[in-house]
């Protein structure tokens, strides 16, 4: 197992980190179990956010008594200096600490910098000042800002989604951040669930200078992380194959499932419907053609092409378009046109 240095903060933790999204949909008892054990088989950096309700305080209540041996990154959303400072007190009483490893602006829409008039990176300067932050990072969903983010040179980490299906752009900021020795932290290393070969995964990482973060929600998700302590995770022949089978069908636009063009005015579940076309072939499962998810998909019938979720996606996609496409699909998947 490589270990990974994240840039100028000098983290060093092995290239296999815990993604606490996920965490949120499962009970404290379950989450605290999960945590527990991915730091007994050997990871040592958590990754959480405000924004996932009650992941921070799953976090805080695992590592309670433990705190100095493990790495505890935290993001905010906010977009005052007043919010600012109401979510890190929030996030450090959740995580039942005094300081954070890492806290990470959240999905921007810029690249916040001194005299930019918003006051942000003012704030967050000042918190590491106080000692409450220890290093500064920033996530970004869209390209051109995380590069402008790299060239600002402002920040210690950036965190930005990265699989086996990157394209060279995306390859070329990760390199840049090596340049500038700046960290990088891989998020939807599994592009929103479509990737299900963990193997093919890891190998992929490796061969890069980042900290993946991978999402998990369950005890046999975990194990297979974990299985990289003691097992080869490096590239194959036969995984380069495997990887260079699955870009070709994937590559282009597909839905991450990430969930931030929500709501919809109409109610459509985007974050499934828009990628069901993929998930029902990847995840064979009678479930997607349940009589639930059949009401779910009619309702892209329903779309008022108000452009809403559109304008929120931070993958800049044509989400009407790739709803109405995976619906004709489906009805020819229910109407027995298309096989799977």
């Amino acid at each position: 197992m490589k270990t990974i240095t994240l840039g100028k903060t000098g983290i060093r933790t092995p290239q296999n980190a815990f993604g606490a999204l996920p965490i949120q949909r499962i009970s404290r008892q379950e989450a605290v179990r999960l945590l527990r054990m991915a730091h007994d088989g050997g990871m040592t950096f958590f990754d959480t956010a405000r924004a996932y309700t009650d992941s921070e305080e799953k976090v805080g209540e695992a590592f309670d008594g433990i705190r100095d041996r493990v790495f505890i990154a935290s993001k905010t959303m906010a977009v005052t200096p007043e919010g600012f400072w109401n979510q890190l007190h929030t996030t450090l009483k959740n995580l039942r600490t005094d300081y954070l490893d890492l806290y990470q602006f959240h999905c921007v829409k810029q690249c916040f910098a001194p005299g930019d008039g918003t006051g942000m990176y003012e704030a967050m300067a000042e918190a590491k000042r106080q000692g409450k932050v220890r290093h500064i990072g920033i996530t970004a969903h869209k390209i051109g800002i995380a590069e402008d983010i790299v060239k600002s040179g402002l920040y210690e980490t950036l965190q930005f989604p990265f699989s086996y299906l990157a394209t060279d752009r995306d390859i070329a900021l990760v390199r840049a951040c090596r340049e500038a020795d700046m960290g990088f932290i891989a998020m939807k290393g599994l592009s929103g669930g479509l990737l299900n070969n963990a193997r093919a995964c890891m190998a992929f990482m490796s061969q890069f200078y980042v900290l993946p973060i991978w999402g998990v929600q369950r005890e046999e998700e975990l194990k297979q992380w974990l299985a990289f302590f003691h097992e080869d995770g490096g590239m194959t022949p036969e995984l380069q194959a495997f990887i260079d089978r699955d870009r070709k069908e994937l590559l282009g636009d597909f839905c991450r499932g990430c969930g931030y063009c929500a709501p919809c005015a109409v109610g459509i579940q985007i974050n499934q419907c828009a990628r069901m076309s993929q998930m029902i072939r990847r995840s064979p499962s009678a479930s997607w053609l349940s009589p639930d998810w059949q009401a779910e998909m009619m309702k892209i019938e329903n779309c008022l092409d108000c452009g809403a979720c559109k304008k929120r996606c931070p993958y800049e996609l044509d989400i009407p378009r790739l709803l109405k496409k995976n619906l004709e699909d489906y009805k020819n998947i229910l109407a027995g046109l298309v096989k799977l």
